[in-house]
């Protein structure tokens, strides 16, 4: 019964969620562009927020969120996620419900289509290149993150692709500390079971999100690799719940 199901899903996956997933793309990023230039970031990161939780439902993926009730509304946070999979993306971008913005390399802000369309919705491009360099780019992050718009980072800086966490890199949390802003932490749960990034290969599941309590970077002033290890372990609690 299982290979039968599978064998429907794969006729399923190439005839329908496939070119759904194509067209999708490419409509709502114009989308996120246009809205972000005719009326605000805020309005055309809305786009994204849809084409998310499209690709989630012809996938489908199913997710469950707990843990709202630690977000503040109207604060900024240094949003700090496990990863996965490609998918956390439709995860996070689709049923987080905090707008939020993605840290990019420098050199995106040029790449054909995307460069242009995610600096109208307003992602952050971090150029570290230079001492000046990188207070550039922090002092554009600190307009760009006000009134409950939040940043989101991914510490470990490569997908697990497991329901672990590997050793984070410093680089997020002293983007926290730069922007003077409370981190967010974020347990993703099972994406990896959706997609394992080889090819095409997608499949039917449930994923569950866990947004943990907030921790206050001002404590840890000067102190990056306890805030790292504080961080880590909030987000492998969730985990490690999930296992028992």
């Amino acid at each position: 019964m299982k290979t039968v199901g599978n064998f429907f899903y794969q006729v399923y996956k190439w005839i329908v969620f496939i070119p759904v997933f194509a067209i999708a793309s490419v409509v709502f990023s114009l989308g996120a562009a246009l809205l972000a230039m005719l009326i605000s970031p805020r309005v055309g990161s809305l786009s994204g927020v849809m084409w998310a939780k499209t690709v989630a439902f012809f996938t489908p993926m199913r997710v469950a969120v707990t843990g709202r009730e630690h977000i503040t509304k109207g604060q900024s946070y240094v949003i700090v996620a496990n990863h996965q999979s490609a998918y956390d993306i439709f995860a996070l971008y689709g049923f987080l419900g905090i707008d939020f913005r993605w840290i990019m390399k420098k050199e995106l802000r040029h790449a054909f289509g995307i460069g242009p369309a995610s600096a109208r919705v307003g992602h952050i491009f971090i150029d570290r290149s230079s001492p000046k360099a990188a207070y550039d780019s922090i002092k554009e992050a600190k307009n760009k993150l006000v009134k409950g718009t939040s940043v989101v980072v991914f510490p470990e800086g490569t997908r697990s692709d497991s329901n672990t966490v590997r050793r984070f890199k410093s680089g997020a949390f002293k983007i926290a500390e730069d922007l003077e802003l409370p981190i967010l932490p974020v347990t993703i749960k099972d994406t990896h079971k959706i997609y394992r990034g080889k090819g095409v290969d997608v499949k039917p599941g449930r994923v569950s999100i866990t947004i943990n309590p907030c921790i206050n970077t001002v404590g840890y002033k000067g102190d990056i690799k306890t805030l790292m290890e504080v961080t880590r372990e909030a987000l492998i609690q969730p985990i490690k719940e999930y296992n028992q």
